[in-house]
């Protein structure tokens, strides 16, 4: 297989599944050892034995400090080390302004926001011994543009594009670079999609959903060196939703 991910070691949240469970396989393939995070322990052991020895997995509620420390942990005892964090946990639900509620709000923040900010926090000194070191935080679209309905996701996500920043300032002296993903709509069980799914034009030019694997290689090339000069940016891929009007 490629090599470009050899000697670095990731910790990925949310990688049971969906987005996250193809940026695992793409990270082992090209060389990486990765520890799975997630809250479904029986689909993350599980793709963690198909891995094999370079795959590891651990029980990881991104809303909890003491997950997040015990996660960081056994990734070092596992691997030897950490230089990659992929942020890539996340949850999407809306409603209308008036029907949504705190508890829904507080949610989405506690998970897709306030989770990259505690695996960061958890992660840091780790990471600065580790370096050169890659956090890629996995943003959204909708962190470029509203989207009606989804307050808190849009908000979210936003909120995780600036947080994006302000750590790839603070941390860029110690050897670590941030940068954010924005997919558009991508087939994953978050979107509850199915393989017939597409969007409509006007939403995104090309008129589809995007694949798992048609956003995992701008994560790889943003954890390996060769973006050793891409730091506290947003990279986009979304299929042009966020150009215009088609």
């Amino acid at each position: 297989m490629g090599g470009r991910l050899t000697g670095r070691v990731a910790l990925i949240s949310g990688a049971a599944s969906g987005m996250g469970a193809a940026h695992a396989r793409a990270f082992v393939a090209e060389g990486a050892a990765v520890m799975i995070g997630d809250i479904s322990d029986a689909a993350g052991a599980l793709l963690a034995e198909q891995l094999g020895e370079r795959a590891g997995f651990t029980h990881l509620d991104v809303t909890r400090g003491s997950d997040w420390e015990a996660a960081v942990a056994a990734t070092v005892a596992r691997f030897g080390k950490l230089n990659v964090l992929v942020n890539n946990a996340g949850i999407l639900d809306g409603g209308p302004i008036g029907t949504y509620t705190e508890k829904q709000w507080q949610n989405v923040l506690s998970i897709n926001l306030t989770g990259p900010f505690l695996g960061l926090t958890a992660a840091r000194d780790a990471l600065v011994a580790g370096r050169p070191a890659a956090v890629v935080n996995i943003s959204s679209a909708a962190g470029i543009q509203g989207v009606p309905g989804a307050h808190a996701y849009t908000a979210s996500k936003f909120g995780l594009r600036g947080l994006t920043k302000s750590a790839a300032l603070e941390l860029a002296p110690l050897g670590v670079r941030v940068n954010s993903v924005h997919p558009g709509g991508i087939l994953t069980p978050m979107l509850g999609a199915d393989e017939n799914a597409t969007l409509d034009r006007g939403q995104n030019p090309l008129a589809r959903l995007g694949l798992p694997e048609e956003v995992t290689p701008l994560v790889v090339f943003l954890a390996s060196e060769e973006s050793s000069y891409c730091n506290g940016a947003e990279f986009v891929v979304d299929g042009g939703m966020t150009a215009g009007r088609a």
